[in-house]
């Protein structure tokens, strides 16, 4: 019985330690892959064009992480940067590009944020809707609308995506067409107008060129004469503060336009946010067995 008992012990110890050391080797196994995907992809992220906002906090990662030590960044273009993911991606090969949200390329292909521990990127931003004091009182079937005027973060990117095809006008009317019922749920109580005119003003950027083609299509519905004035963001925040122009479905918070918000306030009235979720950062695509920046590895 002594014997036994011992014999049994040692099976167990065994067993033990071969588990242990596999584990060991596990984690061995996880960053030896890690270190070859970053190699193989010469610890180089695929940036979009010198000078944007999102190439300059890039660099901000890689002096924060130490992950991202020795590695640099490949700056072109946004096309560019699509055209190799594109590329990437039929290969099933490892990439790590700038991304942003909204953007259609997460309607087209499968990729994913790397999680940000440091916060380098900031956090989530809404697009939000804001309008020129006086608006509610002067025309308040129009303050009503815009105060309703919602997306889904998805919606907007399947839009971005159907826009690589056809002109933004267009496939915001096929929107409208698609979503009857939300629209009748923005204008529920809505009395017609006869002509009313109101400026809207906008960045000439795709997703706020998409939401704002969408409120004038569903104003115009409601009899509203409607005119969209693409502008600088600091001319966009001016321009409503100063009652030139009476809304705008087009300013990002609390980070990307938070200076220019923070110089206007209570000169303006904010309606809340039309779309959530909007975000920068680094992403990957799907199949790649990473989740976070700090699963990259440096370069030796």
């Amino acid at each position: 019985m002594f014997n036994f008992k011992w014999k049994k012990f040692g099976v167990i110890a065994g067993l033990s330690l071969s588990l242990i050391a596999a584990g060991c080797g596990s984690d061995e196994g996880n960053a030896q892959t890690e270190a070859n995907v970053s190699e193989e992809m010469e610890y180089t992220i695929t940036g979009i064009e010198p000078g944007a906002g999102q190439s300059e906090t890039n660099e901000e990662a890689i002096s924060a992480y130490d992950s991202l030590n020795g590695w640099e960044q490949e700056l072109s273009s946004t096309g560019a940067m699509l055209s190799e993911l594109s590329e990437a991606i039929d290969n099933e090969e490892p990439i790590v590009v700038s991304a942003w949200s909204p953007h259609y390329m997460f309607a087209n292909w499968d990729i994913k944020y790397l999680e940000d521990p440091k916060g380098i990127f900031g956090e989530e931003e809404a697009i939000t809707t804001i309008t020129r004091k006086g608006l509610k009182d002067d025309m308040p079937e129009a303050y009503t609308i815009l105060d309703r005027i919602n997306w889904e973060l998805s919606d907007v990117e399947a839009a971005l995506l159907e826009a690589q095809e056809k002109e933004f006008e267009e496939v915001a009317q096929d929107w409208v067409d698609e979503n009857q019922d939300t629209v009748a749920e923005w204008t529920e109580g809505i009395e017609p107008v006869d002509g009313t005119s109101i400026e809207l003003v906008l960045t000439p950027w795709d997703a706020e060129t998409f939401t704002t083609n969408v409120a004038k299509i569903v104003l115009e519905q409601q009899g509203f004469s409607v005119t969209l004035t693409p502008v600088d963001p600091a001319i966009l925040f001016k321009a409503i503060a100063t009652s030139d122009a009476d809304a705008s479905l087009a300013p990002w918070m609390p980070a990307t336009h938070g200076e220019l918000y923070a110089e206007y306030e209570g000169e303006f009235e904010d309606l809340g946010p039309n779309v959530e979720g909007a975000k920068i950062g680094l992403a990957v695509p799907s199949y790649m067995d990473i989740n976070s920046i700090e699963d990259l590895h440096p370069k030796e």
